[in-house]
């Protein structure tokens, strides 16, 4: 499994989050798992609409 990075803090509007939370409690997931899950999603759809996003070591 790949290193955790530092925590980032995400300033979400009040809605979003209580919308965000209702689906984590609904997939059995802890907020911050569905925000992730949300992200992962969202980079592979880009992924192969656009392909592959190259990072370099350091990102």
């Amino acid at each position: 499994m790949a290193k955790q990075p530092n925590a980032y803090p995400l300033r979400l509007d009040e809605t979003l989050s209580k919308k965000i939370k209702a689906l984590a409690k609904l997939n059995d997931r802890s907020y911050k798992g569905q925000i992730e899950n949300i992200l992962k999603k969202y980079v592979v759809e880009y992924e192969s609409e656009n392909g592959e996003i190259k990072i370099d070591s350091e990102s």
